[in-house]
């Protein structure tokens, strides 16, 4: 059987969490006999076709971006052609350019879309793109929601509940590089033994700006994975505030990301918005056995991280908060060790990547058996 997944960025150009995900499908899948091949735009000189994890990733040049959408001139006859090899298009939503490929180019194969995230930042825009939007929704066969969080708490997914499934995101570990007790010890050499981590995107829904105010008046570190559009802007608010204890480390290789997610005391996860719809690396701090501090936001990470026992959950947007939440599992390192054992044995029971490919291949094979 064969798959085209359809998304505006992949691997190498761009790392973030769907990015990931699609990856994890891709090469998960291949295990059930699936041959995976993604499509996206790329404004690099990079070879047009690489091959990743036993697949194709296949680039179209970027035209313009406009409003953080990607449009591509040449995307338009590469998904064609690609589409027309498949069993089964896999698109994966947002991207309101997607939808016009999807309905300009008619192409007649079964296709389902993941549900990554309602559209929650552009308000305006969004009242233009909606009636292109619903026409895409409604015209593809299956929607997939990422948690039951999010298709109970969206107001787009409850329109098309008939043909929503659920499929939580999962993680293959054994995708993730091993780390060295000497790499370890390289970071505490730096942080102490002891320090809070968070890793991802700067983003403007990640609610880096609360914890850095979160920290105000703490002695304990809280090292910063990631870069992106706020980091100038994050490092001059801590640098205002003189906290001297917030590392921001910008992007560092997988390998030292796996060292700093052994290394660390917990996972903190400040996203405060409902971009944030299921939060990768909070589950990736799970898959290591590591408490986690996340904000109620109605959607994914509180499916991953449940409040007392896996670790803390916290109103949104609330720094006070925030701060007690890191202050008590600071000051009781015992009930830290319980939560994160937990966290790790739901990671083994609900979120392993073994289990999220294999509930796609099923979905693959219904829509593929049904279009005969």
């Amino acid at each position: 059987m064969r798959i085209l997944h359809f998304y505006k960025t992949f691997f190498p150009d761009s790392m973030g969490g769907i990015e990931q995900v699609i990856n994890q499908i891709a090469k998960g899948s291949s295990k059930f006999g699936v041959k995976a091949e993604v499509l996206s735009l790329s404004s690099k000189p990079l070879p047009k076709i690489i091959e990743l994890n036993g697949y194709l990733a296949h680039r179209a040049k970027l035209t313009a971006q406009i409003a953080s959408t990607g449009f591509s001139i040449s995307a338009l006859s590469s998904f064609k052609n690609l589409a027309d090899q498949a069993d089964v298009i896999h698109y994966h939503f947002p991207w309101p350019f997607m939808d016009l490929v999807h309905l300009t180019t008619k192409v007649r194969k079964p296709t389902l879309v993941t549900y990554h995230s309602d559209i929650i930042r552009q308000r305006f825009l969004l009242q233009l793109y909606r009636p292109l939007k619903r026409n895409f929704l409604s015209s593809v066969d299956r929607i997939v929601a990422t948690s039951p969080n999010y298709l109970a708490t969206s107001g787009v997914l409850k329109k098309y509940s008939d043909k929503v499934s659920v499929i939580p995101i999962g993680l293959d570990k054994e995708m993730y590089p091993t780390t060295t007790e000497a790499r370890k010890e390289f970071w505490f050499r730096k942080f102490g033994r002891k320090f809070f981590l968070f890793v991802g995107v700067l983003r403007y829904y990640k609610g880096l700006h609360i914890l850095i105010e979160a920290a105000r008046g703490t002695d304990f570190p809280i090292v910063i994975v990631g870069s992106g559009p706020l980091e100038k802007e994050l490092r001059r608010q801590a640098s205002s505030l003189g906290e001297r204890d917030i590392h921001f480390l910008g992007h560092v290789t997988n390998e030292d990301k796996v060292a700093l997610l052994t290394s660390c005391y917990g996972v903190v996860f400040p996203s405060h918005l409902r971009s944030e719809a299921f939060g990768v690396s909070l589950l990736e701090g799970a898959m290591y056995g590591k408490p986690m501090i996340s904000s109620e936001i109605g959607t994914g990470t509180t499916f991953v991280n449940i409040a007392g026992e896996t670790g803390l959950v916290v109103p949104p947007s609330d720094p006070f908060a925030l701060r007690q939440a890191m202050q008590y599992l600071w000051d009781h390192p015992n009930v830290a060790t319980e939560m994160g054992r937990r966290a790790e044995e739901r990671y083994r029971r609900f979120f392993t990547g073994d289990m999220m490919a294999e509930a796609y291949v099923d979905l693959y094979n219904v829509l593929a058996k049904s279009a005969k």
